[in-house]
């Protein structure tokens, strides 16, 4: 159908691939936390645009450009791991109550987790190996397949980002009135967007 084959699998594996712990994760929950529903949706919107650019920059081959010049590849990274450890810090170093990531308008929320998708150099050569197995290249329609593909990722991010936001709102709402628990949940958050960014930073 439409050039794509084993689309079953294709669905459940970017399942399982959302459901591992990443920056995009804890700074959707985060997000959540701090600014509620609309932030929440928010955050998620910031994903999502990031997403689609990372796809189609890798469907367009600058994969292939970061591969032949690994300087560009390591610049994009070590601004990646500098900017989720500075979102980690300033975790650390808030205090309860206070907005620890952002602003409380729903766009800077949409521009945190944007740049946070977008400042993962990783993402443009996972989808360039991703992709191609679940292509048939004696059925491929071009820009079609791939666009069933980029739809397929887009609505799977958003209803499982609905999911997170409802299960952190629901937890939110529970601890609220318990500010050291909700100061230990920012520090984990904290120190979790910190190892993202010391892990791609060491990998450079």
């Amino acid at each position: 159908m439409f050039g794509i084959i084993h689309y079953g699998t294709f669905i459940v594996s970017f399942i399982v691939l959302l459901i591992l712990p990443g920056p995009g994760n804890f700074a959707l929950i985060t997000s959540t936390g701090k600014g509620g529903i609309k932030a929440g949706l928010a955050a998620i919107s910031g994903v999502l645009v990031g997403d689609q650019i990372l796809l189609w920059l890798a469907v367009a081959g600058v994969a292939a450009v970061l591969q032949t010049y690994p300087a560009a590849f390591h610049i994009v990274q070590i601004v990646g791991g500098l900017y989720l450890a500075y979102l980690g810090f300033k975790l650390l170093r808030s205090r309860s109550g206070s907005g620890p990531v952002v602003d409380i308008k729903p766009y800077h929320y949409l521009r945190q987790t944007l740049v946070i998708t977008l400042l993962n150099p990783k993402a443009v050569l996972f989808y360039m190996a991703f992709l191609p197995l679940f292509i048939d290249p004696d059925q491929h329609q071009g820009f079609i397949t791939f666009g069933v593909l980029a739809v397929t990722v887009s609505c799977l991010t958003f209803l499982y980002g609905l999911i997170v936001i409802g299960l952190t709102y629901f937890c939110a709402n529970q601890i609220k009135s318990n500010q050291a628990i909700a100061l230990a949940f920012q520090r984990v958050a904290g120190v979790f967007l910190i190892g993202f960014g010391v892990k791609l930073l060491a990998s450079n």
